[in-house]
């Protein structure tokens, strides 16, 4: 179920800009606080993709089915940022593998 959801909100993502959610609506798309925003940017787990402080970071769309998926690691398996992002990297190499496996015939 988790995996349709991410996959319905990746195709939605992918209509918006690419600079289009700002730190709040990001925080807000993923029930965490701006806080959490603010401390997964400075750890390298979240990038903006403008921006020199919060208050005027952007983000690709993109970055709203990341930060869904490591506030859920980390909130299911209490993971450490890092560890999240490396399992949402995993993740996302995966799903990128699967979309081509039918182009490899």
């Amino acid at each position: 179920m988790q995996t349709l959801f991410d996959d319905t909100l990746a195709s939605a993502a992918q209509l918006m800009a690419d600079d289009a959610l700002d730190p709040q609506t990001l925080a807000g798309g993923c029930h965490m606080t701006l806080e959490w925003v603010s401390a997964r940017v400075q750890a390298g787990v979240l990038e903006p993709v403008s921006g020199d402080s919060a208050a005027t970071w952007r983000f690709a769309s993109a970055a709203l089915t990341r930060a869904r998926r490591i506030a859920h690691l980390e909130r299911a398996f209490d993971a450490d940022p890092q560890l999240a992002a490396l399992t949402a990297d995993l993740m996302e190499e995966v799903a990128r593998l699967r979309r081509l496996l039918p182009q490899a015939g």
